[in-house]
């Protein structure tokens, strides 16, 4: 199951970005996931509660935003939105689209917990 690596590398990032803002604890972490990404939504979400226990992300929520795929056409040039891999071109019905974005998946934002002079608080800390 790749989404338990995933979910390790998911920790190795907030875990970082953690430390780097003094050891303060994670509310949430924010992922952004294309529709072509070969990642199982659900399984990940399962293994990013397993891989967070006992660290400073243990009781953060996990938020998922997916992002559209996009492909170019061949035949026609059309710029296109899909959702899946293997589909005829939305736009000529006919054409070779080549992919040209919504593989991809990264941790776009981490909100931490931070304690200031004036009480308790949220610091979002940008990862993209």
């Amino acid at each position: 199951m790749h989404e338990m690596t995933l979910a390790e590398g998911i920790r190795e990032v907030v875990e970082s970005v953690a430390r780097d803002h003094g050891n303060a604890t994670v509310a949430v972490v924010r992922l952004r996931i294309g529709q072509l990404a070969p990642v199982e939504v659900d399984a990940l979400r399962f293994c990013f509660d397993v891989v967070m226990k006992n660290g400073p992300a243990a009781t953060a929520r996990l938020d998922v935003e997916r992002s559209p795929g996009q492909a170019r056409c061949w035949d026609c040039g059309a710029t296109v939105e899909i959702d899946a891999l293997g589909i005829p071109c939305p736009a000529c019905s006919i054409g070779r689209l080549e992919v040209t974005g919504g593989t991809d998946m990264a941790v776009s934002e981490v909100e931490l917990n931070v304690t200031r002079t004036s009480g308790a608080g949220a610091e979002v800390a940008s990862c993209a």
